[in-house]
């Protein structure tokens, strides 16, 4: 590989950083909002089927973006940007921290409650979704990893999907109960949201198969690389 294509793969990761940092940040800090997706009228547990925070709705694209970076770069790369994000939300934790401190203005057309009840809740979710969110990442990197030795980087729908689901389930299961046990959210809607939450994932993580095999194909396609090949960065 030519010096030129190395800074051009290396850019590319970069903006596929930013956009994971960038959704996983995003995530957290608007998680307090819920909707109801129904294109089925099932109800689970008393909760609607995908009764689900609006902060799931960037997750998946943080999955599709390691599970990518791990079929072209490695999965040392894929690591450092999970590391990467996890900083990045520890210092928006900080940031929010010291402004929820800082006193309104009379005048302020936001006042210290209002923002303490949007924002203050953001620690406790970040500080409890990171635990959960490094160990899910780092598990889909890892099962990705072995079930791509396993096929011979071949099945790339394989090691998709099932590095994903599984990631899922653990992220899903561990964030819904670190939220209910700091009273973020009531035990009542424990198993329907862990159900809706869990099943929204896969069906996203399903949905965004064919969006991979399309950036692995670019990139290939690009870098003349062969399967199973990674780009080494500078």
């Amino acid at each position: 590989m030519t010096l030129k294509d190395k800074l051009l793969a290396q850019r590319i990761y970069l903006f596929l950083g930013a956009l994971f940092i960038t959704s996983l940040v995003v995530s957290n800090l608007i998680f307090q909002k819920f909707f109801y997706w129904y294109p089925f009228d099932v109800e689970i547990f008393g909760s609607k089927l995908f009764e689900i925070s609006v902060g799931i709705l960037p997750y998946p694209i943080t999955f599709l973006i390691t599970d990518l970076i791990s079929e072209i770069y490695g999965k040392k790369r894929a690591n450092d940007i999970v590391i990467a994000g996890i900083f990045a939300s520890l210092f928006s934790v900080l940031i929010i921290l010291v402004a929820d401190k800082v006193p309104a203005l009379s005048n302020s057309p936001i006042d210290d409650p209002l923002f303490s009840e949007v924002f203050g809740r953001t620690i406790l979710a970040v500080g409890s979704s990171m635990l959960a969110y490094l160990l899910a990442q780092l598990i889909d990197i890892r099962i990705y990893h072995f079930w791509k030795r396993l096929t011979k980087g071949k099945h790339l729908w394989l090691r998709n999907n099932f590095s994903t689901w599984f990631s899922q389930f653990i992220d899903t299961l561990s964030i819904v109960s670190l939220l209910c046990f700091f009273e973020v959210l009531p035990w009542s809607s424990f198993k329907g949201l862990l159900i809706s939450g869990f099943l929204f994932k896969v069906l996203v993580a399903f949905l965004d198969t064919p969006f991979l095999y399309l950036g692995v194909y670019l990139f290939r396609k690009r870098f003349k690389l062969k399967v199973n090949e990674e780009i080494e960065l500078l």
